[in-house]
């Protein structure tokens, strides 16, 4: 679970277990792969979904389709 709107804006470790879609720079689809990745809390409900070896892939979502993800079984929070 995101931590609470009122509370310092976090970052956390996490792991894609599942499909996370997003829509990409270029209005396509595009899938966040299966593998390990950060969590890093926003400004506005926002939430930036980091991976790629040197972190260097990334997607801003809205904090509620990450929890949605969370709660599918698709992104796991690990700390």
């Amino acid at each position: 679970m995101m931590t609470p709107r009122h509370a310092q804006h976090a970052t956390h470790v996490a792991r894609v277990i599942g499909p996370i879609t997003f829509v990409g720079a270029n209005g396509r689809e595009r899938v966040i792969p299966i593998g390990p990745c950060l969590v890093e809390e926003l400004e506005g409900d926002m939430v930036d979904i980091v991976w790629g070896p040197a972190g260097e892939k990334s997607a801003v979502l809205p904090s509620t389709e990450a929890e949605a993800a969370e709660r599918a079984g698709n992104l796991m929070l690990l700390d």
